[in-house]
């Protein structure tokens, strides 16, 4: 089976959580994510008085790739990239794309036309893009339980949105094209295996920072302020590096859907940043809608569902303990709780449980 990689940096179970607590851990990396990304719509907006959308994308995607080094070099090892199956290698790509480049640039150009609040409440609606992208394209299944969380979310955008009037119907569009970029994003990265999350974030950021840097010099003269791109980079790390790495490994516990209703919090952290920082005040829609919120999470976890299925023989890398129902080989070593990451191998099985849409579990069900 080779070495095994045990628990290291952020992303890491850590061994004293046993089988009840994964998932109890999972959202609060997903929450932490949220807070660090909410923050980065109120200082993106002031950032953009000196750099164009380009320029401050490749920024923040760069300070995403310097937020992760520390995680790469804390690993004894890793996969190398020109080891990774053609599958999973279109999947980062698509990822990059969609994720990467596309996706915050759209964002920061609906932010020029449009107030940071309105952006922000706007946002919500990449809950609503992923699940009905995991619904109808990636086999993400949600019970019962889970789209009356989703319809609740989705009115509490709404509502948001109605509050605050009209903002552009151009600044809209930006923002909902960025939503169904993430989207996809969020799927495409639940996805992968083979790759660590730090890795993914690593070559997302690099990547695309490269490109929108590129793009935006070639398109815009350079008349940042060695403050101002200090600051970018500041936000890119904590934003979009490591908060990209607590999404990725929760939603390959949780699945991408359940892990994006609760990363929808996000813009809320951005209002109460506005709110302690920026002197606004809270209006009722928001307070109503915060409530939606909290009430939809809570039906979130009410949402499971288990019937006979089956799996087939697959090889992959990714973390992992022994005490799931899905990882049979054997690590004396290791006790059965302790997560773990190796490439293994898994027989082809058929059993029922209950269980939720992660790496393990993208099948139809009727």
């Amino acid at each position: 089976m080779g070495g095994t990689q045990r628990e290291s940096f952020l992303y890491a179970t850590p061994t004293l959580l046993g089988r009840d607590c994964v998932r109890s851990y999972a959202v609060v990396l997903v929450l932490v994510a949220a807070a660090c990304f909410g923050a980065a719509t109120p200082v993106s907006k002031w950032l953009l008085e000196d750099l164009s959308p380009f320029q401050l994308a490749g920024i923040l995607y760069s300070g995403a790739a310097i937020g992760v080094l520390p995680s790469l070099w804390k690993e004894s090892s890793h996969r190398p990239l020109s080891q990774v199956d053609r599958q999973n290698g279109w999947r980062l790509a698509a990822a990059i794309l969609c994720g990467g480049i596309l996706g915050p640039v759209f964002l920061l150009l609906g932010l020029q036309l449009a107030s940071a609040a309105s952006v922000a409440l706007w946002l919500t609606l990449e809950m609503a893009t992923t699940a009905i992208l995991g619904h109808f394209l990636f086999r993400d299944q949600l019970g019962g339980f889970g789209w009356l969380a989703a319809g609740m979310m989705f009115f509490a955008s709404i509502l948001l949105s109605w509050g605050e009037g009209f903002a552009g119907i151009q600044a809209g569009l930006w923002v909902v094209m960025a939503c169904l970029c993430w989207g996809l994003d969020n799927h495409l990265t639940a996805l992968i295996d083979g790759l660590r999350p730090s890795q993914v974030t690593f070559w997302k950021g690099g990547v695309a920072g490269f490109v929108n840097l590129s793009i935006g010099w070639v398109l815009q003269p350079w008349q940042a302020s060695g403050l101002t791109v200090i600051s970018a980079l500041g936000i890119g790390i904590f934003s979009y590096g490591i908060s990209l790495v607590l999404y990725i490994t929760a939603a390959q516990n949780l699945g991408a859907t359940r892990s994006q209703l609760l990363f929808s919090t996000a813009p809320y952290f951005g209002i109460g940043l506005a709110t302690l920082f920026l002197g606004e005040s809270i209006s009722p829609q928001q307070l109503i809608s915060m409530s939606l919120f909290a009430i939809s999470t809570g039906l979130l976890f009410q949402d499971r569902h288990q019937h006979e299925h089956e799996h087939s023989a697959i090889e992959h890398e990714h973390w992992h303990r022994h005490n799931d129902g899905h990882h049979e080989h054997v690590h004396p070593e290791l006790p059965a709780s302790v997560h773990h990451r190796h490439w293994h191998q898994h027989r082809s099985l058929t059993h029922s449980h209950t269980h939720i849409p992660d790496l393990h579990h993208r099948h139809s069900h009727t």
